[in-house]
């Protein structure tokens, strides 16, 4: 939604909704929310414990919850979870509360961020680049649904820093705040 007070990241899971997201959010005044780290501190608990407790269609239902309850703030900056636009009701909170930005990351640049981080359940499967281009066949199709701006990655080798600036950038030409 343009214009619009809230800015939501979507995008596959190592696209960087988090680390770019808190420099966007400092650079924009806003508050900050995770939406996975929220999900954290409303359970008390990490997203793999809620995975293994309630399974992934249990942690679907508390994403959903937490992102109507989060989505309904107004002036922040949120980054969904990568699976947050599974559930159609969701992409329409995102669609409707936010200037929706899509953050892109291919298989293979996921598989380098992600190269040691294990706190995932969903990549805890033996072949990760399998299940990372299965993600990405059933939700590029609703990034792009709801995506009011789409910011392709910048490569392998580009920081944060740089990272956060094309963003900025891309941003500032197409968003209109309040």
């Amino acid at each position: 939604m343009n214009p619009s007070s809230n800015l939501f990241l979507i995008g596959p899971t190592g696209a960087g909704k988090t680390s770019i997201g808190r420099q966007l959010a400092a650079r924009y005044q806003l508050p900050f929310l995770d939406l996975d780290q929220e999900i954290e501190r409303q359970t008390g608990v990490p997203i793999s414990t809620v995975f293994e407790i309630e399974g992934e269609a249990g942690f679907r239902q508390r994403e959903h919850a937490m992102l109507d309850m989060c989505s309904q703030r107004r002036g922040i900056l949120l980054a969904s979870g990568a699976g947050a636009v599974l559930d159609p009701v969701s992409r329409h909170h995102l669609m409707e509360r936010g200037y929706v930005v899509w953050l892109q990351a291919s298989v293979p640049l996921q598989l380098q961020r992600l190269v040691h981080d294990t706190t995932r359940p969903l990549l805890a499967d033996a072949n990760r680049q399998q299940k990372l281009e299965a993600m990405a066949a059933t939700r590029t199709a609703l990034y792009e649904e709801i995506a009011d701006l789409v910011i392709p990655h910048g490569g392998e080798h580009e920081g944060l820093a740089a990272a956060t600036e094309r963003c900025l950038a891309l941003i500032e030409q197409h968003w209109n705040r309040p």
